[in-house]
């Protein structure tokens, strides 16, 4: 990864901060992004001052049409990009309500959609594209109604789009995380008897019987993004530990 610059999107914290670490010990220039101005502090803090941590809003239009222009302003070519920033609001379908939709369909598919269109211009050919998915976007998860369709929305770009782009250079792979321990477990809005349930529910359905890790996560992303993959283009991977399977 030396002389290579990557930008990842929610790289403040979970899998998004572990691949920013990863690439960043294998030689790479890391750009991330966040929203928390705490999250973007300790990020910084433990990227260290070689790394670019630059405060953007996934879920803001504006924000998200701006980055390319934000990033040009610290470098004129990007090698590769995980788009990785994603929330999830779970519940039955009665409890949502249409901020919750609205919510998750602005981070999850309308920023990821033109944070993308915003960096053509500075990706360069070649490069790679990896988009931050989930099993959700096909297993019949319950309470995850809003959550499901937004990732399945993530997943058709990765197909079409990989389609669109690879004329240009780009390649273009999207991963399906299964149970990953990450803060989004933090964010559920569950109590937390619920909370932990759901937990030991999703571990118990994995064929490893535990969640997975953010650094397990990162590797994955690291081979797409790095040359290793160079004849890897439009797939969906999944690392769910054989939740799918069960």
């Amino acid at each position: 990864m030396k002389n290579q610059t990557i930008l990842i999107t929610g790289g403040t914290t979970g899998i998004g901060l572990a691949t920013a670490q990863l690439l960043q010990a294998d030689g790479a220039r890391v750009i991330v992004t966040g929203r928390n101005p705490e999250t973007l502090a300790s990020a910084q803090a433990a990227l260290g001052p070689k790394a670019i941590v630059l405060a953007s809003d996934s879920g803001a239009l504006s924000d998200a049409q701006a980055l390319g222009t934000k990033i040009r302003q610290h470098t004129e070519r990007l090698d590769g990009a995980f788009l990785n920033a994603g929330i999830g609001q779970f519940g039955p379908i009665e409890a949502m309500t249409p901020k919750h939709f609205d919510d998750m369909f602005n981070v999850n598919v309308r920023g990821l959609y033109f944070q993308l269109q915003s960096l053509l211009p500075a990706l360069a050919n070649p490069s790679s594209v990896v988009l931050n998915a989930s099993i959700a976007s096909y297993l019949g998860m319950q309470n995850a109604s809003i959550y499901s369709a937004t990732k399945a929305a993530v997943a058709s770009f990765g197909r079409t789009l990989a389609v669109e782009l690879a004329p240009r250079g780009i390649r273009l792979n999207t991963i399906n995380p299964g149970p990953i321990t990450t803060p989004i477990y933090n964010k559920l809005g569950m109590p937390a008897e619920m909370q932990k349930g759901f937990e030991d529910s999703m571990a118990a359905a994995a064929l490893l019987k535990r969640f997975g890790t953010a650094d397990e996560v990162a590797k994955l992303v690291r081979f797409l993004i790095s040359t290793d993959s160079s004849y890897i283009v439009g797939e969906e991977i999944t690392i769910d530990g054989g939740v799918r399977l069960t």
